[in-house]
């Protein structure tokens, strides 16, 4: 089957990247032409395990391939996936322009029966306004049909989770597109992998739906954490006793400085936009954003609480990703917290194994440094703020010797309490 995946992002390009591995011929488009360049050399432009071996592997062996021309996609493919960004407006709503721009694109250059496949997390309703507009720039020469098929990859884990989804969720209005759909998923169904079949808006929500429970179970272990702290309680042995009971579940339930990425920061406001169009208060999702904001600035009356006034000090961050495994620094909960930092007078070395590039487009006046040693050095407090493996071992003895105040603020609470005090630290974890 030939499939043609617009949008080269983290959705775009490990879904086609993994239909070629499942045999298929894939071209992937983007407008971005040095961006396509860069590809089809085999080089991805972001960190994601695996990935660039993979994609190396396929255009090797002629199944997938880069282009900047939509309409060579369209016309050689049956299958279309849109899988471009929607990012937030200012007020929070889901900017929708370059999905409506890939709709129009499909229907000019259309010459047959095509399948539209929308990938990229879009508000109920789209999909319905998708083939209104392929409906009135195709002038109704070619039939064609619309599907809603939300992702749910895991930056970092992104290639798992294709090619071992929790389900594949597949909202259609035929039973051809349907068919079409299981075709290209074939390995996933013979593997016994659940498929939600459902109708079109059904499918938008269930993607909303997911994240803001996700996010909302984040920030319900972060207010536990805040409320342990007060009486005196152990929020990881309160997070454990929870998550055995089958009703609840143990993942997404690690305190922290609160979630953030691409997906749970975006999805929560345009859910809560999209309440708020139909006349329905989402008082739950309001309140999971706004603590999620607060848990961020509480990081920081963490750090000054432990350092005193941080004006002139120098802060040692370990971590700048919003997420281990990843080189995404978009809504950060380190990035926040830095800024904060900076605002009042502190001074910030930083690592992170993967995001330093992307960080330096955001942050300024930092010393970014080779290694957690050089951070260290000289620092009047360090923050563990991404739980990077590289983080979980660390010679606390160097440590030590290497800081000017042995403090150490562990906001993702990946060392001990007890053994980090018996080494000579002024230790500060979340909810412990």
């Amino acid at each position: 089957m030939n499939i043609c995946v617009v949008g080269t992002g983290y959705v775009g390009l490990v879904m086609g990247t993994c239909l070629a591995e499942f045999g298929m011929n894939i071209i992937c488009i983007d407008t971005d032409s040095s961006k396509i360049d860069m590809l089809s050399k085999g080089k991805i432009p972001f960190y994601e395990p695996g990935l660039e071996d993979l994609a190396e592997k396929n255009l090797a062996q002629g199944r997938l391939r880069f282009s900047t021309e939509i309409e060579e996609g369209v016309k050689s493919s049956l299958v279309i996936f849109i899988a471009v960004g929607t990012p937030s407006n200012d007020d929070g709503t889901a900017d929708l322009r370059y999905v409506r721009g890939v709709a129009e694109d499909i229907a000019k250059h259309m010459n047959g029966y095509k399948v539209v496949v929308v990938k990229s997390t879009v508000p109920i309703g789209t999909c319905q306004e998708i083939k209104a507009i392929i409906r009135e720039h195709s002038r109704g020469v070619y039939n064609f049909d619309v599907v809603s098929n939300p992702e749910f990859q895991r930056e970092g884990s992104a290639i798992e989770d294709f090619m071992r989804p929790d389900r594949v969720t597949i909202g259609a209005e035929s039973e051809q597109a349907i068919a079409i759909m299981m075709d290209i998923y074939s390995a996933l169904y013979i593997n016994e992998t659940p498929f939600v079949i459902t109708n079109l808006e059904t499918a938008e929500m269930i993607k909303y739906a997911a994240n803001a429970f996700l996010a909302t179970k984040i920030t319900f272990i972060n207010e536990m954490a805040n409320l342990c702290e007060r009486v005196g309680a152990d929020v990881h042995v309160v997070a454990r006793a929870m998550g055995l009971d089958g009703r609840i579940g143990r993942k997404f339930l690690h305190p922290g400085p609160g979630y953030g990425g691409s997906c749970f920061p975006k999805d929560t406001l345009a859910l809560l936009n999209i309440g708020r169009q139909r006349g329905c208060d989402l008082k739950l999702v309001d309140s999971v954003i706004r603590a999620n904001e607060e848990q961020r600035l509480r990081m920081v009356e963490k750090i000054r609480g432990v350092v005193g006034e941080v004006g002139g000090k120098t802060i040692g961050i370990l971590g700048l990703s919003f997420k281990p495994n990843t080189s995404d620094v978009r809504e950060s909960p380190s990035i926040i917290i830095i800024q904060r930092l900076q605002a009042e007078g502190a001074r910030i070395k930083a690592y992170d194994p993967a995001a330093m590039d992307a960080a330096k487009a955001i942050l300024r006046d930092i010393h970014y440094c080779a290694d957690p040693y050089e951070v260290a050095e000289g620092c009047d407090a360090l923050a563990l703020v991404t739980e990077w493996n590289q983080f979980r071992r660390l010679d606390l003895n160097r440590l030590k010797r290497l800081m000017k105040t042995a403090i150490f603020l562990d906001l993702r609470n990946v060392y001990d309490p007890v053994k980090m005090r018996e080494a000579g630290f002024t230790y500060c974890g979340v909810g412990r």
